[in-house]
């Protein structure tokens, strides 16, 4: 009952916080970017939010917790490390400057703008509809698995649940609703990620003894012939930590920073939270091994292991009712963050890149954040659907988002924010190399090898982009001195 009570208390908040914010979204930069004024606190914790969702809490802290052990860990260090503090020391003031002399809000506006190619912003435009559809279905099939393991209502009505409120605090508070969420939520989720690993922990004898009771038997668990390979487990690290950079809807944080002293602090803040969150989600993971054995593990109808329901399992089983409770709001929270951010992203896509930068680019402000809303709208339900068809492994899914955006994105936007030399040319054959890369090596290697394509479509454009930029037309000096301020 009390998991029920938070629930709802929680869910009541965040349906205020949108009508609150419903006064401060009148025109398209308020709606998409909170009118550019967020501060250091607001913006990292917007950031590790965003980062962090039910995906790393059930399904990668379950899957790599049992079959990697202990060396899932260093893919919280990598996170921490590279994923959020290095990502705001290299991308956050040069993105923040550059968007605001070209005057964008979106990446498809920045790479039309920065190359000179509108063609190119409608490409972009249409990968990150496409492709932010899976990765916001993988985050709605972890948190569908939670609600209907804690409960006990379906899958099904779980999603509807989720739909439902997400869609109503986003649709009507944009950036303003998601950034004042993204704060109370960030504050949530290190209570109970520290909580539910503590009290894990406990359950297993204790650090010491559970550290060595899982060096023990993983062995056991997964044959060493089974255990994943360096390569494999670094390629997981890459993705996960370096992935990031070139998603749009993280990205996005980078462009509400509202001056550039705010990155400094930022830049601490968000570190400090992505070791919390990271370690906290992986170290229940790993212990999973403590807890289960090979014979009662969930299980598919097929007979595999269902690594999606190991955590839900685990918390369900061994966490108190109360703590259990703060467990929830803690994915919940988390979660929600990052399907607010990738909404917003993927209708900015439609409504600003594509109807408002071709359809109609006179579109009064009143009706494009209306547009706006309605897309925001659609991409929900869109999402929905894909959840409610429990269309594969959760980490697949998200692998191929990361490996196909990242993929087309990263080079063209790092190299185009630090190198004067790209040309429009370079930046094309960096974005169709890296998304045609993720979607072919995801089919040939399989589903198990998603994360090592996704690391190689994400690398293959960095060497694209400035070979093809050699030999092809380079860029107007009169648009390289407003981009880089000189």
């Amino acid at each position: 009952m009390s998991s029920l009570i938070l629930l709802l208390v929680y869910l009541l908040v965040m349906i205020c916080v949108g009508v609150w914010s419903l006064r401060n979204t009148t025109t398209l930069q308020d709606y998409f970017l909170g009118g550019r004024t967020c501060g250091p606190w607001v913006s990292a914790f917007a950031y590790g939010t965003t980062y962090f969702s039910a995906v790393v809490f059930i399904g990668f802290a379950g899957k790599q917790g049992w079959l990697f052990g202990f060396d899932c860990l260093w893919i919280a260090l990598g996170n921490a490390v590279f994923g959020a503090t290095l990502a705001w020391i290299v991308l956050g003031k040069k993105t923040r400057n550059m968007t605001q002399r070209l005057n964008t809000m979106t990446m498809p506006e920045f790479l039309e703008a920065r190359y000179e190619s509108a063609h190119m912003k409608m490409i972009a435009a249409v990968l990150i509809f496409i492709f932010l559809l899976p990765y916001s279905a993988s985050v709605f099939k972890g948190l569908g698995n939670l609600f209907e393991s804690t409960f006990h209502i379906s899958y099904d009505l779980s999603l509807i649940i989720l739909v439902a409120v997400t869609g109503i605090y986003l649709v009507l508070g944009g950036y303003s609703a998601v950034t004042l969420t993204d704060f109370i939520q960030g504050f949530i989720m290190i209570a109970g990620a520290v909580a539910v690993c503590s009290v894990i922990t406990f359950k297993a004898g204790g650090i010491n003894t559970a550290i060595s009771r899982v060096n023990e038997i993983y062995s056991q668990h997964v044959p060493p012939a089974q255990q994943p390979s360096i390569l494999t487990i670094a390629s997981l690290v890459f993705m996960t930590s370096f992935g990031t950079w070139g998603m749009p809807q993280m990205v996005q944080k980078f462009y509400a920073v509202k001056d550039e002293k705010v990155i400094p602090k930022a830049t601490v803040i968000c570190g400090f939270f992505a070791l919390i969150i990271g370690f906290c989600a992986y170290f229940p993971g790993v212990l999973s091994h403590l807890f289960f054995t090979a014979e009662t593990l969930p299980r598919l109808a097929s007979g595999g292991i269902d690594f999606d329901k190991i955590m839900p399992s685990l918390f369900t089983q061994h966490v108190p009712e109360l703590l259990m409770a703060l467990m929830m709001l803690l994915i919940l929270a988390a979660s929600m963050s990052s399907l607010a951010s990738m909404i917003l992203v993927s209708s900015s896509a439609i409504t600003i890149d594509l109807y408002k930068g071709y359809l109609n680019k006179d579109v009064p402000e009143q009706k494009s954040v209306l547009i706006m809303r309605v897309m925001s709208a659609i991409f929900i339900l869109a999402t929905y659907l894909i959840s409610r068809l429990q269309i594969g492994f959760i980490v697949t899914l998200m692998s191929l988002s990361w490996g196909v955006l990242s993929g087309a994105f990263m080079a063209p936007y790092i190299l185009g924010i630090y190198s004067k030399k790209i040309t429009k040319a370079g930046a094309y054959a960096g974005l169709y190399t890296g998304a045609a890369s993720a979607v072919i090596l995801t089919m040939c290697l399989g589903p198990a090898n998603s994360p090592l394509a996704a690391s190689i479509a994400i690398v293959v454009p960095f060497i694209v982009t400035p070979v093809v930029s050699l030999f092809t037309k380079k860029i107007s000096p009169e648009l390289i001195k407003k981009a880089f301020g000189e």
